[in-house]
Order: C-alpha cells, then structure tokens, then sequence
C-alpha cells in the first residue's frame, strides 16, 4: 500500500514524517502525477484546507465546522502544523487566506495504517466563514455504484514532483467493491473503503492530495487514502475512507470539543 501524503525537501520534515507513518509499504512519490486534472475555478472549493509544515504541503482536508478539519490519519505528525484556508495558491498571496495552527488531532482510535484512516484536526481559533471559506457538510448514506465525483487537491502534477500552483480537481466515478478487490487482489478492501478512478487513466489523486475530501453532491463522502506505486493507474484505483460509516464517531468528537 502507497500512502499519499507529499514529503516537502526538509530534513526536519522528513525526521517527523517517519515517526508518524504507521504503515508499511512506501509514500507514492515516485511517478507521482495528476494527468487531465483541471485548474479549479477561484474559490469554487472554499472547504477546502492544505496542511502545511515548514512552509511546505504535507496533506489535504474539508473543513466540516468554523474549527475543525477533516482529514486522513496517516497525515498526523507529532508537532504543531499550519492549517490554510481560503486560499486557491500555494504562494499564499490571496487577501482571502485565513491561517490557523493544528491544537490537537483525533485520528480514529482503531487507525492501524491501513484501516480506519480517518482524523479530525481542532483549529486554534474559528474560521470566518466568507465566499472563500465555507464548511462542507458530511455524506450521510452509502454511495451507490458508479457514483459521479470530485476530488481536488494541490499535489504532484507531474514526475518532476511540482506542487501545482493553484488548486487542481478531477472528476472521479466510484467502483463497487468487488471490483476494488479483483483489481487490488492482495490488499484489503473493506466496506469502510471507497474506490474511485478518473475519467482517463492516470488521473486522480497523489503526492500531497491525501486526505482530501471525495464530495459527491455537495457533500463529503471520502477521504483521501491511498493508491498504487503509480498514481491515478485504473489497475490500483484511488481508495477513500467511506465517510458515512464513521459519521457517529465524528459526530461524538465535535460534540464532545
């Protein structure tokens, strides 16, 4: 299993994102690519957040309330990280970016680095909500088959591993899990899982999109998991966390913080 949080070029990064992965196996980096992504129109995703450590992109999120974010779990490090929403660029130059610190995570109790790869991140403070910065509200049903998509993120968009500059998405059609597992064969898939793919191949999720949110009609219904060695390939599809199955546990953390 590749996980899909990106490793910015710092060593002290680097030093912490190897205490912090829990599974085995290796980041997907090389190859790493989003192929027949489009830019996103300005702002038209205002939920969501980049996850940024020493100035760098390390993961994605949804914010889901003023303070909280949604994300993957195999994105937690062990220190205090930057949270930035309301920005369409990495540069950071846009009047509307709000900046917070990470104060505490909630990655699922039963994560084991493969299953149940799900985490809540609480803000420093309460995001402003504006037409930049809007909550997403979380998927409460189970997707059905061949369900029409979206994902977005600021990862590799090439195998040069370049950060894409402004906020990239592609359309993403989720597969039923009998397929998911004739095609992963030896990796676990389970129903608290959802695999997608792209339009195309090679397109869909990688370095530094993990832990984005899959949103299927306006609503959250995965995060941002893992795929194969080569992202986007439609032999390895992209796999999400089921959001609906994990709707309980989420609702016990916001109420309880």
């Amino acid at each position: 299993v590749w996980a899909c949080a990106r490793t910015p070029p710092t060593k002290r990064f680097n030093q912490l994102i190897n205490l912090s992965y829990k599974g085995e196996g290796e980041t997907c980096i090389e190859g790493s690519h989003i192929v027949n992504g489009r830019e996103s129109a300005p702002h038209s995703r205002p939920y969501m957040a980049s996850l940024q450590f020493d100035g760098g992109l390390f993961c994605g999120g949804a914010l889901i309330r003023e303070d909280f974010v949604l994300t993957a779990a195999h994105c937690e490090l062990p220190v205090t990280y930057t949270v930035v929403l309301g920005s369409d660029s990495l540069s950071g130059d846009e009047p509307t970016k709000q900046e917070f610190r990470s104060i505490q995570t909630f990655p699922h109790p039963n994560y084991d680095g493969h299953m149940n790869d799900i985490m809540l991140i609480k803000l420093s403070g309460r995001a402003a909500l504006t037409n930049a910065v809007q909550l997403i509200p979380l998927n409460p049903a189970r997707l059905p088959t061949s369900s029409k998509c979206l994902t977005a993120g600021w990862g590799d968009v090439g195998n040069n591993r370049t950060l894409a500059a402004r906020l990239q998405e592609v359309n993403v059609t989720t597969l039923s899990q009998k397929t998911c597992r004739r095609r992963w064969r030896r990796v676990p898939i389970v129903p608290t899982m959802v695999c997608g793919v792209g339009e195309a191949d090679f397109q869909g999720f990688c370095s530094g999109d993990s832990g984005g949110p899959l949103v299927c009609d306006g609503s959250v219904a995965g995060v941002m998991s893992f795929s194969g060695p080569r992202c986007g390939n439609r032999r390895t599809p992209d796999v999400y966390t089921r959001v609906s199955s994990f709707s309980d546990w989420i609702m016990r953390v916001l109420n309880n913080n």
